[in-house]
């Protein structure tokens, strides 16, 4: 599986989400891909992340999206999440 996070440094939610992501990473096996929403512009277009961020992007083994996380989430909702998709 591949989570791919679009994040901005000037985005308050995308820095509380930063201890999750972390967290997250530690506990679990993913291809984790982190794309900053101005610095990696032409990148994030591809992925249609809309207005509000953080977005955390699922992907199965064989690259289909198959869920969008949009916003700030605890822990254990970002892991529920997770455990669905594995």
């Amino acid at each position: 599986m591949k989570i791919i996070k679009i994040g901005a440094i000037w985005c308050g939610g995308c820095l509380v989400m930063n201890k999750v992501w972390n967290q997250l990473k530690k506990n679990y096996e993913f291809e984790a891909v982190e794309l900053d929403y101005d610095m990696d512009e032409d990148e994030v277009k591809k992925y249609s992340p809309g207005d509000v961020l953080p977005v955390f992007i699922f992907y199965d083994d064989d690259s289909q999206e198959i869920l969008r996380v949009v916003g700030e989430h605890s822990y254990q909702e970002m892991e529920e999440k997770i455990k669905e998709v594995l």
